[in-house]
This record gives C-alpha cells, structure tokens and sequence, in this order.
C-alpha cells in the first residue's frame, strides 16, 4: 500500500470461536479497508453451542488500551461491544470523552449494546443495563440494537414492524445522534427491515431473510461493517446502508461450524470479481 489506511478501534470481547466478538469485528475492519484496533473488555469461553463462562479484564486496563492505541495511532472511528459490566461500561464513556471519541467529537462511536444473546437471554445485569442508558447511549453517534436488546433497554417488545419506529423514539430520549432497530429477529416475518432514525429522518433498510440458522455474529459484524465506513468518512445514512449490504451478503455465504450455530462470513470479500468495500 502506498497510503496508511483509516482507522477503526473496536472495545469488545474475545470469542474463542472466531465468530464474534472482536475476532469478528477485525476481520470486518479487514474485509471493508480499515485497520483495526483493539481494547479487549472480556476473554470469552465460547463455541457455536454457546457461552460456558468468561472473564472480564479489570476496567482501568481496558482504559490502557484506548488511551494507548488512540494517542499513538489515531482512531477514525470507534465501537463497542460486549462491556460485561457496570464498572467497564463506565471507564469505556469516561475514556472515550478523554480521546475524543463520541457524539459531538471528532471520532464517530458506535454503541452495539450487547445485552442478549442470540436466543434472546440476558447478558448483563440491570445494573450494566442502566449504564448502557446513562452512561453509552448519551455518547452514541448511532446505537445498533437488535430486538431482544430493544425490549430489555427499553422495555419495548417489537412484535411487528409498525413498532420499530416506538422503539426507536424511546431509544432517541437516552440521547444517541441515530438509532438503528434491527429487523432480524422479527419471527414470522418475510422481509428483513433494520429501521434509522435521528428523530427527523426515518429510513427504511429492506434486505433479504435468508433462510440459515447460521448467524452468529451478525449482530457484530453488521456494527463493524458500519464504524468502518464511518472511519472511511461516510455519513451515518450512508455507512449503515452499505452495512446492510454487507452483514446481507455475509449472512448468504454463511457456513456451518461445529454442532451448533456457524458465523456469518465475509469471506466473498476475497473473490476475484469482489466489489469494492464502499459498494
């Protein structure tokens, strides 16, 4: 390379499975043109059956890591994910203002607030979950929830599409820039609509269900696939609607993995006639 690439910090957990976490969020950096970087919140123990235990690194740590990586390499644009707890959650918002990192500074950040698993079970306890509203939400240029996240934020359960506009508005009132509802774990509908709003403008995402139950690690990649492009200088509308086009295409050439659940894959990314990462 000729040109040093954009930056893209992502503070999240490990997944000794390789389907999510931040080994999903770097091979999206990867496969969208960014560098990564990392803050390693929690060291999961993991496979495609599910989560059997973790631990999390002590908060003043996790500290180290952005201050360290944001003053030496510069970030273009930061996310979360899994935070695991109240105490993490807090240094992450007070270290992030530190850097610059955030609404109204000069790094976009997005929130993937990591509160369920896939099947709909809490991961964090209230107390964790307060902190996401008060502490997260408010710094928020966009937050990536899918519904399960919704109900347990906000209290909302979508049940159908008409809903996702209420639960956006009570997303918009803890004090993000954007909320984006995600679709995809609508049961029983057809289509696959994640919805955006900064409370004046509201769009539509529509994309194709696909019929796998491969899909750890959607959830992660789709917010990568976004802060990268936000890195690379796009606007939120527009990063999160080659997102979409991208979690879309991983979610079609996912793949089987041991006994249980298979991750997405953006592996199509290393095809010859690949298109580039901002199509």
């Amino acid at each position: 390379m000729t040109e040093t690439p954009k930056t893209a910090l992502t503070i999240a957990g490990s997944d000794s499975g390789g389907g999510a976490g931040i080994q999903a969020d770097l091979r999206t950096f990867f496969a969208c043109g960014v560098h990564g970087l990392t803050a390693l919140t929690a060291v999961t123990v993991q496979n495609s059956v599910g989560v059997h235990g973790f631990t999390e690194i002590p908060a003043d740590v996790v500290a180290a890591q952005i201050e360290t990586v944001a003053g030496d390499m510069g970030v273009n644009a930061a996310k979360t994910g899994m935070l695991a707890t109240a105490e993490i959650i807090a240094t992450v918002a007070a270290t992030v203002d530190a850097v610059g990192i955030g609404r109204g500074r000069r790094v976009p950040f997005v929130v993937d607030p990591v509160a369920a698993s896939m099947h709909g079970d809490p991961l964090l306890r209230e107390e964790a979950l307060e902190a996401i509203r008060t502490e997260l939400l408010p710094r928020a240029t966009v937050v990536t929830p899918n519904l399960d996240e919704v109900r347990l934020l906000t209290g909302i359960s979508v049940t159908e599409e008409t809903v996702q506009r209420e639960a956006a508005e009570a997303l918009l009132a803890f004090g993000p820039q954007w909320v984006l509802v995600k679709g995809g774990h609508l049961a029983g509908s057809t289509r696959c609509v994640d919805l955006l709003s900064d409370g004046t403008h509201v769009v539509e995402l529509e994309g194709r269900r696909y019929d796998t139950p491969h899909t750890h690690g959607g959830g992660d990649t789709l917010a990568s696939a976004v802060t990268a492009h936000l890195a690379k200088g796009l606007g939120v509308p527009d990063a999160v609607s080659v997102g979409k086009r991208f979690i879309e295409r991983c979610v079609a050439e996912s793949y089987p993995l041991g006994q249980g659940v298979g991750p997405v894959s953006p592996f199509w990314r290393l095809a010859p006639d690949s298109p580039a990462p901002t199509d």
